[in-house]
């Protein structure tokens, strides 16, 4: 059937041109193919001699010779050089086929069908790069139709899904592909046909014939068109990346794990709480890690219980590195977290469930107790008939060559199996969890002594004093562990007085808190003493220089004291480089006499006391004064005298000493501190515990930067006649007259049961008075909670204690005092010394008094024994 055929077909490409020679050798027909390869209309090349019109002047004389053998009947074919007329001197070289013609009259002629060489070149070059690329090609190449099935496969393609290269055609993508992913690939195929967009890296998933590997393949796409720019069909090239994407697979499951590890480094840890780290373990591995994960951990080191016995030796039983780890096996455990992305049902323990906070043993051979026993991870599959988990990998938790508990993690059905990669990261995990644990558990058992030694440390929660409403605070720095280097103390001294201290040792934590108590020891041990406060603080300062190892120096963090004390001690302590590791305090120490309510004060760089004075009637209250004392260095720096001052305290006045940490914040300077407290304690009538919590709650302390002590005084004093106070002339009646003060007072406070004690003591000590004083004698008895009766006389000398022999006349009256008394003692003071003893207040019904004679009438008689 006749029909057009459209435009780009092989003559289009080839440009294949003819023209005729009549019988006298000129050119009679010029096609318009011609007019386009030589550049002549029919116009200037008809009747025009083809040698002498095309050929070079050199080569025509051939030229002529030949046309004339074509003109005698001879075929020709050839390559003929020519010049393209108008073309500026270009030449070309055509391929000329010459056939002898007649016209009709039998005259000969010639018809010349020409084609340009150059278009042949370059058809031939096209043919053969496209056989390069299509045949020799190492990758898969398909050529689809428009009708989507395969017109061409090269030998690569044929190479892995079989059969010759021919035997492909014809066939679809679902031939060779499973269903939904030849799916994807003919939906891919349409979208380039019709859009012309091309495709590159399409993933696609598919077996090899008589294979069940799965492949996977890059398929890249692309619209061929023809020679009239119609589309022709859709190329592929497909590129076999299954190595390289299990490479990226495992590359991608390195990262995944780095990042876990990386995770797991900032998460677990945060806490120094058991059960919340075990739970900061899960939240990391699930579900990043596995579908469900457990941690066990055993019952004693959840109950503080640090007697873990070392784990068996023997053939058979692995190691540990070091020096093995150690737990028995079959402890009791406890299931402390529990984490689950696909179900709410609890992990197994000992072959049932196990839910969190249950107790549970592992059997003897049951993976868990391998695993705990041996120090090393188990990979359990899990049974068919489990419909759940897929594989669990069961990790001891093991810290310093010790198992401290227990991980299990599991993956379901459906997940990717462990692997040793798995394996590798499970432990690791398992191994920082077990440390953070480890280090919890040293440092409950650390704070757990720590707070018995601090609240050991501490006075009791409602001191008592003689004059003295006390109320006291104390809050740690660090509410995790409750210690610190701060403290307060009231201590009570002979002659109702009472001691008040408030120190602060340059530190936090445990150092602190054991540098605390030493002094503490040493500052009831130099109270005992009845030393001046400036020379308590003396002798705490060579104790504090004592204290510390041998080492390099190292200071304290310089939390306590005041701004000028801690310049100080920066200047001093670069001449402290040959000493061992520093101790520093600051401290201040206050002995209130409620029968003058006088209070003597010393410091040693430490913040000052707050007095606040009752308001008078009528009159707002007034604000807290700080008191001038001079503040010293603290204690350790050594080497600077203490300054002391006394104080004379109003009835119903109001005394704070504290520490820095109430008043001293980085948000605000210290100035803003002080005056804060001091208008906190405006209002001293309200009870003293409530002036307290009103200064805590309404100062911006910053609490957890640095300790709180505060310890407040409302001074009462003595009543009047609570008091016998005489003067004594220095003779022999003077011992008549104090008995006669004593049998008069006593009855008056109604202490009839003491008057024949006190007298008998009494006389003793204004005996020793007038035989080894000096300067007139002073007599005090004083009425609290305890009897006291004090001797004054001007001579330092302190008396001695000592035991007369079965010969001597006297020198038992000290052990006289010592054996009727419930303690009594001696003192020096500004003018000499006092001897003081002290009797208990007979109970009610008056057994007291009686009770202590007959006990000292027994002792009595054995000192003449």
């Amino acid at each position: 059937m006749w029909h057009s055929s459209p435009p780009g077909s092989i003559y289009d490409y080839i440009k294949v041109a003819s023209f005729s020679i009549g019988p006298d050798g000129l050119i009679d027909q010029w096609s318009l193919r011609a007019e386009e390869l030589f550049g002549l209309t029919a116009a200037q090349a008809v009747g025009r001699d083809p040698v002498d019109a095309f050929m070079p002047p050199d080569l025509r004389a051939g030229g002529h010779r030949k046309v004339a053998e074509i003109l005698d009947g001879k075929e020709w074919t050839g390559l003929i050089p020519f010049r393209i007329p108008g073309g500026g001197g270009a030449h070309g070289v055509a391929e000329i086929y010459v056939m002898p013609t007649q016209t009709e009259t039998g005259a000969r002629a010639a018809l010349c069908v020409v084609v340009d060489v150059r278009a042949l070149r370059r058809i031939e070059s096209d043919l053969a790069a496209s056989q390069a690329i299509f045949g020799q090609s190492p990758f898969g190449f398909l050529l689809f139709g428009t009708d989507l099935t395969v017109q061409r496969a090269n030998r690569r393609f044929a190479t892995v899904f079989g059969g010759a290269a021919e035997e492909h055609r014809g066939r679809t993508v679902h031939d060779y592909l499973p269903p939904h992913e030849a799916d994807r690939m003919a939906e891919a195929l349409r979208r380039v046909l019709d859009t012309g967009e091309s495709v590159t890296d399409l993933r696609i998933t598919g077996a090899a014939p008589g294979s069940r590997e799965n492949r996977h393949w890059s398929i890249n796409l692309y619209r061929v068109h023809g020679g009239s720019g119609r589309p022709i069909g859709v190329a592929g090239l497909g590129l076999d990346v299954t190595r390289r994407h299990l490479a990226a697979r495992e590359a991608a499951g390195v990262r995944r794990n780095l990042a876990l590890l990386n995770e797991a480094g900032h998460r677990i840890g945060n806490s120094l709480d058991l059960e919340t780290t075990a739970r900061e373990l899960l939240d990391v591995t699930v579900p990043g890690f596995c579908d469900l994960a457990a941690v066990d951990l055993y019952q004693g080191l959840l109950l503080g219980d640090d007697d873990r016995p070392a784990r068996p030796q023997g053939p058979g039983v692995p190691s540990l590195p070091g020096q093995g780890a150690r737990r028995a096996p079959s402890a009791p455990l406890r299931r402390v977290a529990f984490a689950s992305a696909v179900s709410d049902a609890p992990l197994s323990g000992s072959g049932a469930p196990v839910s969190v906070g249950e107790t549970h043993r592992y059997p003897a051979a049951s993976p868990g107790a391998m695993a705990l026993r041996t120090a090393r991870p188990r990979l359990v599959e899990a049974a068919a008939a489990d419909d759940l988990v897929q594989s669990t990998l069961i990790v001891p938790l093991v810290a310093h060559d010790t198992v401290v508990g227990l991980a299990q993690f599991s993956r379901t059905k459906g997940s990717e199996p462990f692997g040793e990669r798995d394996r590798a990261v499970a432990v690791e995990l398992a191994a920082r969890a077990a440390v953070c644990i480890d280090n919890a558990r040293l440092y409950r058992r650390e704070h757990e002594r720590a707070l018995i030694l601090q609240r050991s440390l501490l006075p009791p929660g409602d001191p008592e004093a003689a004059g003295l409403d006390i109320a006291c605070r104390y809050l740690p720095g660090n509410a995790a562990t409750e210690v610190g280097g701060d403290w307060f103390d009231v201590i009570e001294l002979p002659g109702h007085r009472t001691a008040l201290v408030v120190g602060d040792v340059m530190g936090r934590g445990l150092r602190a808190a054991v540098a605390m108590g030493e002094l503490r020891t040493a500052v009831r041990t130099l109270a005992l003493l009845d030393l001046e406060p400036a020379e308590v603080l003396t002798a705490l300062d060579e104790v504090a220089r004592g204290l510390g190892t041998h080492g390099n120096p190292q200071g304290c963090e310089a939390s306590g004291g005041t701004q000028a004390s801690r310049a100080a001690l920066h200047t001093r302590d670069t001449d402290r480089s040959d000493r061992s590791e520093v101790y520093l305090a600051t401290c201040v120490y206050a002995v209130y006499d409620p029968v003058t309510r006088r209070c003597t004060i010393a410091n040693a760089g430490h913040m000052p006391p707050v007095l606040v004075e009752p308001a008078e009637d009528g009159a707002p209250p007034r604000p807290g004064l700080l008191l001038e004392v001079p503040p010293g260095m603290p204690l350790g720096v050594g080497g600077e005298p203490f300054e002391e001052v006394e104080v004379e305290l109003p009835e119903g006045a109001l005394l704070a000493l504290y520490t820095d940490g109430l008043v001293e914040s980085r948000d605000h300077p210290l100035e803003d501190g002080l005056r804060g407290l001091r208008e906190a304690l405006a209002d001293p009538v309200r009870p003293l515990e409530d002036v307290c919590d009103h200064v805590l709650n309404t100062l911006h302390t910053r609490h957890g930067e640095d300790d709180i002590a505060l310890l407040m005084a409302r001074v009462q004093g003595l009543p009047v006649d609570a008091v016998g106070d005489w003067q004594l002339p220095r003779e022999a009646r003077s011992v008549g007259r104090a008995r006669e003060l004593a049998r008069a007072k006593l009855p008056a406070w109604g202490l009839e049961g003491l008057l024949d004690t006190t007298e008998l003591l009494v006389s003793e000590l204004v005996t020793n008075a007038l035989r080894y004083g000096e300067g007139e004698i002073r007599l005090r008895l004083l009425l609290d909670r305890t009897l006291v009766c004090e001797v004054w006389d001007a001579n330092l000398a302190q008396p001695r204690r000592r035991r007369a022999r079965d010969t001597d006349e006297g020198g038992r009256g000290l052990q006289l005092v010592g054996l009727l008394s419930a303690g009594w003692g001696t003192r020096r003071t500004h003018r000499g010394k006092t001897v003081w003893f002290e009797l208990p207040l007979p109970m009610p019904g008056g057994a007291g008094g009686e009770a202590v004679t007959e006990l000292s009438a027994e002792q009595l008689l054995s000192m003449y024994g």
